[in-house]
This record gives C-alpha cells, structure tokens and sequence, in this order.
C-alpha cells in the first residue's frame, strides 16, 4: 500500500486557548491515523498477534486549524524496519493541500502475549511500504 488517508475535524474540546487545535490533540490524531491504517491494510492475522507502542515523536507545526476546519492525514511508510522498530511519516494537509503539520514517528511492534518487541518480518511491513 502507498499511502493512507483520514479526515479529521476538531471539535470544542480539541481546541485550546489560542484558537486552534491542541498540541495533543495532533498527537493522538498520529495514533489515530497509524492504527487506522494498521487495521485496514494488515493480515487480521498480524492484527491478532500483534500491537504497536510508539517510541519517538517528532512534530514539525508550519500551521493550524480552528474549529470546523476539516484536515486531511496521510500516512505512509517509506523504509523497511530495523529489527523491532518502523518508521511512520504523517502529514496533515489543510483544504488547500498544504502541509501545516508533519510528524515521524518510531514505533515498535510488541507481541500482543507477552508484550515484548517481536523482530517486524517482511510479510508484516511488506503492504506499508510507500512507492509514493
């Protein structure tokens, strides 16, 4: 799979006191869109056996939005794995298709068991990896 997409719109409570949309609010739209696309395009199997813990953030904020200005997420991979650890670009695009947030983030994958970082196989990350 190249690339993954999700709406997002804010509502009251993702809004802080400037105006626009929280600091962590794009945080857990990260995670949103990253299980999301996890869900949609995995083997159920993988889905089954497997869960993810993010490791690292890294936010760039170019922008914002208020409320009831729609955003769209994509996600993509763009490398294979090392060992247990994936690397996961997401952007946010306003209506115009700018980029106002971009974020990479590191994720391990865990067996779902015994909660211990499981080496990502091939036949794991193989439908993620973006060719965009």
């Amino acid at each position: 799979m190249q690339s993954f997409t999700l709406p997002f719109t804010p509502t009251p409570a993702d809004i802080d006191e400037l105006g626009h949309v929280n600091n962590a609010v794009w945080v857990r739209w990260i995670q949103d869109i990253a299980t999301a696309h996890w869900e949609a395009q995995a083997d159920p199997a993988h889905v089954a056996q497997f869960v993810w813990m993010v490791t690292r953030h890294e936010i760039d904020y170019r922008g914002n939005v208020k409320l009831g200005e729609e955003v769209t997420g994509k996600t993509f991979i763009e490398k294979p794995p090392r060992g247990a650890r994936f690397d996961r670009r997401v952007d946010f695009l306003n209506a115009g298709g700018k980029v106002i947030v971009s974020a990479n983030s590191t994720w391990a994958m865990l067996d779902k068991e015994t909660q211990r970082p499981m080496r990502v196989r091939e036949e794991v990350w193989a439908p993620f990896l973006s060719d965009d």
